[in-house]
């Protein structure tokens, strides 16, 4: 049979048949890599590779660092991983730890440019611009000393040198992302942790973080680090969103300056109250935006009564590429 991460290369594999070279590839050298190959396949690779660790027994996996290190972290993996960190211990423990630390590392990066990119801000006047060549407002600076032209010296003289704004504006804000970490919202969980992070590395920004299923937990001092929050995060199967609720409103402090994400499938235990809770948020002046899945694929199902409720509301449900959210709150928090 195959190990887990031999299907991308990598490392040696005993046996392999009459013929085989060290690999078991036949080749006599290392196994290609199919993802590097073929990049289309990665996705499936990494189903295929899920589900042979989990025929294998994962704990096992992990407890031998080889075998370990040969995996390639997936959301399949991580979301494994989240479900059995509490049954591991010792080296299995710390091989865990290592991937989950490998893929939200290498997710950071990505959604950390994407918010680059959204995060420009508009130019404050407030601040006096940079007084350097570069800055230099030519044309504006010809146009406000006209009144110097000397006409028989054809010369003009400048009494005020003028230059452009390059300062961005930089509003405080508060971004409260309230989490749905029931099992079937672990994607959308992983990435909208990591994005809470990356908002709350950003200047004049005060990120919350909240996570709940029939019980809330408030992630808040470890908003800024995702491979934290996630350890401490527990995989569930009811909701009670009141009890995040509760926890959210108070924090509301200026709703003008206070943006509330809330992550997830709204197949919930007290639906009215809860509605009627976000709703109020809403009323109150703060941006509200729901969210039912911000994925790579953007699969998902949202319960259909909330929806439509959102709809209602003029908050209609954000799905789909997190790309979609990153829009959202660029235009609120810059």
């Amino acid at each position: 049979g195959c190990r887990p991460g031999e299907l991308r290369g990598g490392g040696n594999r005993a046996g392999g048949g009459q013929g085989a070279g060290p690999t078991g590839t036949g080749f006599g050298g290392p196994a290609p890599d199919l993802s590097r190959l073929i990049p289309g396949i990665g996705p499936e690779l990494g189903s295929i590779e899920a589900g042979l660790v989990k025929r294998m027994h994962l704990r096992e996996v992990l407890a031998d660092p080889a075998l370990a290190s040969r995996l390639t972290p997936s959301m399949s993996l991580i979301e494994q991983l989240l479900r059995d960190k509490n049954n591991l211990s010792g080296v299995a423990l710390a091989n865990a730890k290592a991937l989950i630390r490998r893929y939200v590392d290498e997710v950071t990066e990505v959604l950390r440019t994407q918010v680059e990119k959204a995060t420009v801000g508009e130019l404050d006047r407030s601040v006096p611009p940079k007084r350097v060549y570069r800055n230099l407002d030519l044309d504006r600076t010809i146009w406000k000393n006209l009144t110097n032209w000397d006409p028989e010296e054809e010369r003009l003289y400048v009494d005020r040198l003028y230059y452009r704004h390059t300062s961005r504006k930089t509003t405080p804000q508060r971004l409260i992302v309230v989490v749905d970490q029931s099992g079937s919202m672990v994607d959308s969980m992983v990435n909208c942790t990591i994005l809470a992070s990356i908002f709350a590395g950003l200047p004049k920004v005060d990120v919350h973080l909240i996570a709940y299923d029939t019980q809330a937990l408030d992630l808040t001092p470890w908003a800024h680090d995702p491979f934290e929050t996630l350890l401490r995060t527990k995989l569930g199967g009811g909701t009670d969103g009141t009890v995040a609720m509760a926890l959210a409103q108070p924090k509301i402090a200026e709703p003008r300056n206070t943006v509330v994400v809330w992550i997830s499938d709204f197949y919930e235990w007290r639906t009215d109250e809860l509605f009627e809770s976000m709703a109020a948020v809403h009323r109150s002046g703060a941006k509200f935006i729901p969210v039912g899945s911000v994925t790579s694929s953007g699969r998902g199902s949202v319960n259909p009564w909330f929806r439509e409720k959102f709809k209602d509301l003029g908050t209609p449900v954000i799905s789909g590429h997190i790309k979609k959210l990153v829009h959202e709150l660029k235009t609120f928090l810059t």
